[in-house]
């Protein structure tokens, strides 16, 4: 019974230290992300400079400038090219909208025409009733319309706002990751030597270790089911003929990373759209799809992560679904990284 106890304690010291580091973290992120992703990048770095350094003979400043100068150039490259991409994309689809209405007008127009036959043929007091709820869901409309059009200008202020900032970020990085990249195992070693404890702890050095190879399997994890998504939905869209397949499997593969929805931010509009146009055939495939892959990513998902982090499927079932119903993503990731440290914690006899 006392040894229950003491591992309770221990697993509740557990969980308020990890849930406070956790906090800290998310909340100082705007003023801690050009430091994090510069120790991102650093790590990236590190295996081409060692290369240049000990095959090439390069000097470890230049080495490390010279990488830095490669990673960021590519880095710019994308961000313009996804940028031209989606710009040219959305002008393409806004002239298909106003095609797709000019050449379906009379369509639409007979369809009125057929609900005003039909209406007029109505009993008096199911046409009130109908004129009663049609004018509350006008104004409702109305109103929601005026709300999301206000968000939007807001969306839109806010992120002109946040330019100076994004261009801050990207200059401290910048700068970071080449000092960081630069002495990243003299910094190593400096931060070992202020630590309370032996460097040679082969349980601290093994709780550094696993850390980073917990968390580089988790984001090596997120993008194969992001990947996973991508092709799957390529495939759909190509097979079913829909336009902007590219474009729309990119945006529906990131679209994947938020919980509960996912996917059907894409696709269920998609499924409308077609419905509407009278292309029954496709809207039922692209319905199809979505379920197929809807389970399949449910399937897939937990096997990802139980596999890259070596983590038993269940409790990585159970983490995600806790997650996911408490804080919706910030939950998900609240409760895979407790999962992940407390596996760590486990290996090291700690818990």
């Amino acid at each position: 019974m006392e040894l229950f106890i003491k591992k309770l304690d221990k697993l509740a010291i557990f969980l308020i230290i990890y849930t406070i580091l956790f906090f800290a973290i998310v909340y100082t992120l705007p003023y801690t992300i050009p430091f994090i992703l510069a120790l991102i990048f650093a790590y990236i770095l590190q295996f081409p400079v060692k290369f240049l350094v000990n095959k090439l003979r390069f000097n470890n400043s230049i080495a490390s400038l010279f990488c830095t100068i490669i990673l960021f150039s590519i880095i710019v490259y994308i961000i313009f090219y996804l940028v031209t991409f989606g710009i040219t994309e959305i002008q393409s689809v806004s002239q298909s909208i106003q095609t797709f209405t000019t050449s379906n007008y009379s369509k639409m127009n007979s369809y009125v025409n057929n609900l005003g036959k039909m209406y007029k043929d109505l009993d008096p007091t199911v046409i009130s009733t109908i004129e009663k709820n049609f004018s509350d869901y006008v104004s409702r409309v109305v109103s929601e319309t005026l709300n999301i059009s206000g968000q939007l200008m807001s969306i839109l202020l806010n992120f002109v706002s946040y330019v100076p900032y994004l261009i801050l970020v990207f200059i401290f990085t910048l700068l970071s990751t080449y000092f960081f990249t630069k002495d990243l195992s003299l910094a190593k070693n400096k931060i070992l030597d202020y630590l309370p404890f032996d460097n040679s702890d082969k349980k601290i050095l093994f709780l550094i270790k696993e850390t980073k190879r917990m968390l580089m399997f988790f984001c090596l994890s997120t993008f194969i089911i992001i990947c996973i998504t991508f092709v799957e939905t390529l495939i759909t869209y190509l097979f079913l003929g829909v336009n902007y397949a590219v474009l729309l499997s990119i945006i529906t593969a990131c679209c994947d990373i938020i919980p509960i929805i996912g996917i059907g931010i894409v696709f269920l509009p998609l499924i409308f759209i077609y419905l509407i146009i009278g292309k029954l055939y496709t809207s039922i495939s692209l319905l199809v799809a979505y379920i197929i892959i809807s389970i399949i990513r449910q399937i897939i998902g937990p096997k990802v992560f139980s596999s890259t982090l070596g983590i038993h499927p269940i409790p990585s079932l159970i983490a995600l679904f806790i997650g996911m119903e408490a804080a919706g993503a910030f939950g998900v990731f609240y409760a895979l990284f407790l999962l992940i440290f407390f596996n760590i914690f486990r290996n090291l006899k700690i818990l």
